[in-house]
Order: C-alpha cells, then structure tokens, then sequence
C-alpha cells in the first residue's frame, strides 16, 4: 500500500466518522481510540488535538515533537479533502501563554518565566528561566517544553531552534532576559534576520 492511498484511507475514515468527530465529546474514549488508531496507520508517532466547538472545528495534526515524523504530518495535512465544518491544521500551532501550566502536580505561570535568546549566526537557541528549577526535575522541563510549544508552535520549537535549556532564575548568564510572552515576536525577529545574513 502506497503512502498516498494510506492518507486516503484516513481521510476516507475520518469523512465516515464526522459527525461522531465534531461531536466527540458524547463517546470521547470510544472515537479518539479509533482516531488514534487511524493515525498511527500512517505514521506511529503522529498525534491529534481539537480546537472548541463551534460553526468549524480544528483538527490539529501533530508529531509529537518527534521531528522524524514531520515529512507524515505535512503530507497528511496536504492530502486533506475539502471539510465544510472542518479547519485541518499541520503541527500545533502557537497558542496565547495565558494560562497556568500544570504536570504533574507542579505549576507553573507564564508571567513567572523569561527567557534569552543565543545567535550564533546560524541558529536560533533559547534559555528557559523557570522558578524551581533543577538540572534533575523531568517534570519543570517537560512543562518547560509545553510552554515553548504553546509562545512558539509545534514546526519552529523543532525546526528553526537549536539549543534549547532549561534553567533556574538564579543562573548567572551574560545574555538579556526578557518576559515570555516577548518571545514569538523576538524569535521572529531573529529568525528573518538569520535569513537575511544567510542569503547575504
């Protein structure tokens, strides 16, 4: 089976289970085991989120991070078919830092963190200052991850950074902070003048 007619089969299914898809919430666990199930089909590592309901849903097509499975994300979206109450949309798109970040028991507030980005010339690197943290708390960096993804999106955080850590605000460091919720507009920034030293 050709990866074109796996896509198909999916968006064959998923245009057979609409009305169950927009209306998830009435048998969640019974329709997102069959989606996940579909996806995987075309690539085990892809994952999905929906937007609220309303006029048009999202659906969110994702990789999980896992840069590896990008080229299945971009192909899936591409192949969609025209959805009426349906916005398709590749990688999880950047998200208002607005709320508390929860995992694990452990919070966190985007007020509460800032950033620093690095320029080498080539690429793009950020430090994550976050209240509590330690080199060895999996949890404070996964949240760390979460709230990249939300100020920068799925694509960027994997495709257009490099260096990404994860430190305490006590950290000396010689790079400016600023508040996260300036990052997307600075990582912007950076990233078109990175372009533009490129193509000089």
């Amino acid at each position: 089976m050709t990866r074109t007619t796996v896509q198909q089969e999916f968006w064959n299914w998923f245009s057979q289970h609409e009305k169950e898809l927009f209306d998830f919430e009435v048998n969640q666990e019974r329709i997102f085991d069959q989606l996940a199930t579909e996806l995987q089909k075309v690539d085990l590592d892809l994952t999905f989120e929906f937007g609220p309901r309303g006029a048009r849903r999202e659906f969110v097509i994702s990789a999980g991070g896992i840069k590896r499975a990008f080229r299945s994300v971009s192909a899936l979206a591409h192949a969609a078919p025209t959805l009426d109450r349906w916005h398709v949309t590749a990688f999880r798109p950047r998200r208002p830092l607005s709320n508390v970040v929860e995992f694990r028991g452990k919070r966190v507030d985007p007020q509460d963190v800032q950033f620093s980005l690095l320029d080498n010339g080539k690429v793009a690197g950020v430090y994550l200052f976050i209240p509590g943290f330690r080199e060895d708390d999996i949890d404070l960096k996964q949240i760390g991850y979460l709230l990249l993804d939300e100020a920068l999106g799925e694509y960027d955080v994997e495709a257009r950074l490099g260096l990404i850590k994860m430190l305490s605000p006590e950290t000396k460091t010689e790079v400016n902070r600023y508040p996260l919720f300036e990052l997307p507009t600075r990582f912007d920034q950076l990233i078109s003048q990175l372009g533009r030293e490129h193509r000089a």
